[in-house]
């Protein structure tokens, strides 16, 4: 299932290392990298809000994520470094488990720490569901695994680097083959860095449909009368049984395909002993199916179905409701081609021996009508030789898509339509703290291999649409000695 949340594995770049000479004119050649590095990296991910998107802008956003990463950065010689990454990601989400919110057993929320399952009303004959709560269906959990191979060169100089990579990553409903390239060039004794890079990602998706939109495309007009439906009550508004729900807007996508090409600019200058800036500018284009498939649309101008207990459609968009689901009218349409610009800097400034301050800017823009601006600020205090401590500070406000409304705002009539809110206007705080470890001579050792640092980070995120969330990261870095 593809998780809301993002989950990017990083690649490691080249360092660059001047000649020496000595009276004798003979050129020593300082290698790219000593030796074998090996970075590991786990992170826990835990979000709530109230507009989930699987079930039309409205509901439990409830997620968890467990990710672990292992990078492995060999030198083959004295100019060429291969680096292998792979991860893994495995969580569990009430949103995404509603694709399929009906359970039988009169149980569609699974167990859950936050909630108490004891007060729900008895159920009625028949399934029920409600996207307040987590369903027992085998969407409630998925996992992502990804590998990045990247292989690079550097001159003997270590003015000119060029690197090419491969990428695949794989869950249950989604494939991603990527591969690129870049190059990067040095001036100035080393102090003035441009960089290009170019990747492209081609995409496969096995569309998953929301349960009602299944078996409709499955069994067509008589969907009533077959599969998960026989012998299933549909209520209308008012609660009385209907056979009236016929979701005609819904169609399956015929192209599955999602292709995504990038290229980036790179600029780096060192402008004084204190102070160094980069900027950066990134054209993205994408096409193909850019819509989620398993995203509900709920029109204003058609009738509301439900599946459930009826006491519950007057409180359906409140916690209250324990035990009624609303069938979808179709699912998220966007145009199937996208094009983004991303243009940003940083300012790194260094204020004594013990504090360094760190900016980032970025300024986006696409053509579906999104606009946004990041800023974010850390502090590097450096307490001693060995410990550095990292507050920061992030700040992140979106104009919305003009292909989003909310819950039930949508009208038939329209060509596109989301009520997925990260397509939505808001605005966002994010507010972190890391402390890392460096052992400057490896002392600590396990086998071959000797510490090198050790780097922990905490960030808590809100959103004013509701939505907040806490990730915590862990990394060690091993040398080999």
């Amino acid at each position: 299932m593809k998780s809301k949340f993002i989950f990017a594995l990083g690649l490691m770049s080249c360092l660059a290392f001047s000649q020496e000479k000595d009276s004798t004119e003979i050129v020593y050649k300082k290698r790219v990298l000593e030796s074998i590095e090996v970075d590991f990296l786990a992170s826990y991910y835990k979000q709530d809000g109230i507009h989930s998107s699987v079930s039309g802008g409205m509901g439990s956003e409830k997620l968890t994520d467990l990710a672990s990463n292992i990078t492995i950065a060999i030198p083959l010689n004295d100019d060429d470094v291969l680096t292998v990454d792979m991860g893994i990601s495995a969580y569990t989400s009430a949103s995404s488990s509603n694709i399929n919110p009906f359970n039988s057993s009169g149980a569609s929320g699974g167990d859950d720490d936050d909630d108490d399952d004891d007060d729900r009303r008895a159920p009625v004959d028949g399934p029920y569901g409600t996207p307040w709560q987590a369903s027992s269906g085998a969407s409630a959990q998925d996992a992502l695994t990804a590998v990045v191979v990247n292989y690079s060169h550097s001159s003997d100089d270590r003015n000119f680097i060029w690197n090419a990579d491969v990428a695949f990553s794989n869950e249950y409903d989604y494939t991603s083959i990527g591969f690129g390239g870049g190059v990067s060039k040095l001036f100035n004794n080393k102090n003035t860095e441009i960089s290009l890079k170019g990747n492209v990602y081609l995409d496969q998706w096995r569309p998953i449909y929301a349960t009602e939109l299944h078996e409709y495309a499955k069994y067509g007009s008589g969907f009533q009368s077959n599969g998960f439906f026989s012998g299933v009550t549909i209520l209308d508004q008012n609660g009385n049984a209907s056979t009236a729900y016929l979701p005609s807007d819904f169609t399956t996508w015929n192209s599955t395909n999602r292709n995504s090409y990038s290229a980036s600019f790179g600029f780096s200058q060192v402008a004084t002993k204190k102070m160094q800036f980069s900027l950066f500018f990134d054209i993205l284009h994408q096409e193909g199916m850019l819509s989620t498939p398993y995203h509900r649309v709920y029109f204003a101008d058609k009738a509301n179905y439900y599946i459930g207990q009826a006491a519950d459609i007057p409180v359906y968009e409140t916690t209250q409701n324990t035990g009624v689901y609303q069938l979808a009218d179709d699912i998220e349409r966007l145009p199937n081609t996208r094009f983004k610009i991303p243009v940003g800097a940083r300012l790194n400034y260094y204020l004594n021996e013990r504090l360094t301050l760190r900016t980032y800017y970025r300024y986006y823009w696409d053509d579906w009508g999104i606009t946004s601006n990041t800023a974010s600020i850390e502090l590097p205090i450096k307490l001693s030789e060995r410990f550095t401590v990292f507050p920061s500070y992030r700040y992140y406000t979106q104009e919305q898509s003009k292909f989003f409304a909310p819950f039930e705002t949508h009208l038939s009539t329209e060509k596109y339509y989301t009520s997925d809110y990260d397509l939505s206007t808001f605005n966002a705080h994010q507010y972190g703290f890391g402390l890392n470890y460096t052992d400057i001579f490896a002392n600590a050792k396990i086998w071959k291999f000797g510490l090198k640092n050790i780097d922990f980070r905490f960030n808590h995120y809100d959103r004013n649409d509701g939505l907040s969330a806490n990730i915590v990261t862990f990394g060690v870095k091993f040398v080999q000695q």
